[in-house]
């Protein structure tokens, strides 16, 4: 099995990410279509076969991966100009991980299963439950 990594541009927290895709799937309802969270890439990956029955997609959010989607199914599309793309079919929950510094990066990454962040319980938060901008300076200044 294995994952993808990907940047979360412009989100700044989970929070932020959940609204934003909750916006997209109403506005798809509004247009008639299933509410679905996707993902559009330029390049389908190489091992989606890998991918398809158990892996996720893993966002990294202000340089560290901090949640994950499972990923439901990859399709080839179109573009209205015709080009071809890869569609990621996306699981609407939100997975909270334990945080993991990841550089930047253009496009997507693999991420085998065995180097992926582990998922957080429910009632586990990263910090103790603190805000994750505060947490975040904490750990940056090598208090956490």
């Amino acid at each position: 099995m294995v994952n993808l990594v990907k940047l979360c541009v412009g989100i700044t927290t989970i929070n932020q990410l959940e609204q934003l895709q909750s916006m997209r799937r109403e506005e798809y309802i509004k247009a008639g279509r299933a509410p679905v969270n996707i993902h559009i890439t330029r390049n389908k990956p190489k091992r989606f076969k890998e991918i398809i029955d158990c892996g996720s997609l893993y966002w990294v959010i202000r340089r560290q991966i901090r949640v994950r989607q499972k990923i439901i199914r990859i399709d080839d599309i179109e573009d209205p100009e015709g080009r071809k793309k890869c569609c990621l079919v996306l699981d609407p929950d939100l997975i909270k991980t334990e945080h993991r510094a990841y550089r930047p990066f253009q496009g997507w990454r693999y991420l085998e299963q065995s180097d992926a962040p582990a998922d957080l319980s429910a009632n586990q938060k990263p910090g103790s439950g603190m805000p994750s901008e505060m947490e975040e300076e904490l750990r940056g200044l090598g208090l956490l």
